[in-house]
């Protein structure tokens, strides 16, 4: 039996972060986390331990570029790959957010084939695949 890769979603509309959750489940390839707010972000991942992590990119407080430079900053946040999924098509924020590392900037809303593939792209970057 595989083990299923796991993803963390980090996203403060709770009920589009939750869609989101039973769209990548549904594929039977993955164990989806949600978390609504970024506070205690990098104790989470190190408990968790994601594949792949999935932010906003406007949250109050703490936004999704924030998180990706926690992320960076952190030994074992700078070695998981992030996806952004906003509702921003803005290219200043979409460059702002490849800078950062991202492996991907997917605008909402994202059909399942997009967001799957994005993963796994993601995920073979990660273990050095492509």
């Amino acid at each position: 039996m595989l083990l299923k890769k796991k993803i963390m979603i980090i996203d403060d509309e709770e009920s589009f972060a939750l869609m989101l959750k039973m769209r990548i489940e549904a594929s039977g390839d993955y164990e989806v986390t949600v978390s609504s707010e970024a506070k205690d972000i990098i104790s989470r991942i190190h408990e968790i331990r994601p594949d792949v992590v999935l932010v906003d990119m406007l949250m109050p407080g703490t936004g999704g570029l924030d998180i990706c430079d926690m992320l960076n900053h952190d030994p074992i946040g700078r070695a998981i790959p992030v996806i952004v999924v906003s509702g921003l098509d803005k290219p200043t924020d979409k460059i702002k957010a490849y800078k950062l590392g991202i492996s991907d900037y997917l605008v909402k809303p994202v059909d399942d084939v997009k967001l799957i593939k994005a993963i796994e792209k993601a995920i073979k970057l990660k273990s050095g695949q492509f």
